[in-house]
C-alpha cells in the first residue's frame, strides 16, 4: 500500500475543508483526486503529503506517518505544487541541477529527466522564457529528479491550452510506465477518465464516490444520446424508432435518448440516416452531475 488515508477532517473557522475523507493507493496506481475549485482536492494532498496536519484523522505514507514533518520520507517522495516557484535566471538545466543537489543526485539524472519531460531542446532556455506548458513540465521533471516512488501532483495541467494538456498526459503516462505511484487532482473530468486506475469524486470537503472511470460510469446507467443533423428524421418517426426512450429536437440538431442504442442505430442505418450521425455516451461528467445535481464548476 502506498498510501492509506482515514477519515481526515480540516477546518478553516467555519468551513469544513475537508470532512471525514478516506482513501488508500495501491503502489504503481494512477489516483486521481476530482473535483470543482473549492472541493477540498488541494487541502487533502497537502494532508497527505505531511504539508498539514488534520485536526482529526491519519495518514500512512509507504508505511509511515507523514506528520509530523518526516525526513525518512523525503527522498522517497515528489511534490508538485499548484504554483510553482523557481530560482530567478538558472536555465532549465541548472534549475534540476539544483534540485537534484538537494539530494544529491547525480548529474546524468539531469539529461534523463529533460528527455522524459520533453525539454532536452530547451535545457539552456531561462525558466522565465519557457511556455506554460514547458514551465510545468519542468516542475513535474523537478520533483521527479530524486526518482522518487510516489508523486503528488496538484492540478499539473491547470491553464494548459489543449495542445500542452496533450502533451503532459503524455509524460504522466510514461511516469506511470516506470512503476512510479501517482496521485494528482484535477477538475478535467475528461482528462481523469483517459489517465486514471481509479478516481474519487469530491465536494464540499467530502468524497462523493471512488472507483475505476468506467465502473462509475457504467453503474450511472446513463442514457446514450444519438445526434444527427435537424430535420433527418420527422421528430414522431424518431420518438417510435425501437428501443427510444425520449427524442427531441432543436435549430441545430436532433437528439435521440435511448439505453438500448443498437436498435436505435441499426433501424436509422435501414433509413439511410447515417450520415453526420454522432453517438454520446455517458462520461465522468455527466456521474457528477447525478451526483450533485448541479452544473460542474471549474
Amino acid at each position: 500500500m502506498a498510501l492509506a488515508v482515514d477519515d481526515i477532517h480540516m477546518t478553516y473557522g467555519e468551513l469544513k475543508a475537508v470532512n471525514g475523507v478516506s482513501f488508500t493507493v495501491e503502489e504503481g496506481e494512477f489516483f486521481g483526486i476530482l473535483g470543482p475549485n473549492g472541493a477540498g482536492k488541494t487541502t487533502t494532498l497537502e494532508i497527505a503529503e505531511g504539508l498539514r496536519e488534520p485536526v482529526k484523522g491519519s495518514v500512512e505514507l509507504l508505511g509511515e506517518k507523514p506528520w509530523p514533518r518526516n525526513l525518512k520520507l523525503l527522498p522517497r517522495i515528489g511534490v508538485q505544487l499548484q504554483a510553482s516557484a523557481f530560482f530567478e535566471k538558472l536555465t532549465a538545466r541548472e534549475q534540476l541541477e539544483t534540485f537534484g543537489a538537494l539530494y544529491g543526485v547525480k548529474s546524468h539524472r539531469v539529461g534523463e529527466m529533460l528527455e522524459l519531460v520533453g525539454l532536452t531542446e530547451k535545457a539552456s532556455t531561462p525558466e522565465a522564457k519557457l511556455s506554460g506548458g514547458q514551465r510545468q513540465r519542468l516542475s513535474i521533471a523537478c520533483a521527479l529528479i530524486h526518482d522518487p516512488d510516489i508523486v503528488f501532483l496538484d492540478e499539473p495541467t491547470a491553464a494548459l491550452d489543449p495542445q500542452a494538456r496533450r502533451n503532459l498526459w503524455d509524460v504522466l503516462r510514461e511516469i506511470q510506465a516506470r512503476g512510479k505511484t501517482i496521485v494528482y487532482t484535477t477538475h478535467y473530468l475528461d482528462e481523469a477518465e483517459i489517465l486514471c486506475d481509479r478516481v474519487a469524486i469530491m465536494d464540499h470537503g467530502e468524497i462523493l464516490a471512488m472507483d475505476t472511470p468506467a465502473r462509475l460510469v457504467r453503474d450511472l446507467n446513463a442514457a446514450t444520446h444519438v445526434i444527427l443533423e435537424p430535420g433527418t428524421l420527422p421528430l414522431d418517426q424518431a420518438r417510435a424508432l425501437p428501443g427510444v426512450d425520449e427524442a427531441h429536437e432543436t435549430d441545430v440538431s436532433l437528439t435521440i435518448s435511448t439505453r438500448t442504442p443498437a436498435p436505435v442505430l441499426s433501424a436509422l442505418a435501414d433509413r439511410g440516416t447515417l450520415d453526420g450521425l454522432q453517438v454520446r455516451t455517458a462520461t465522468l461528467e455527466d456521474v457528477f452531475l447525478e451526483l450533485t445535481g448541479r452544473e460542474y464548476r471549474a
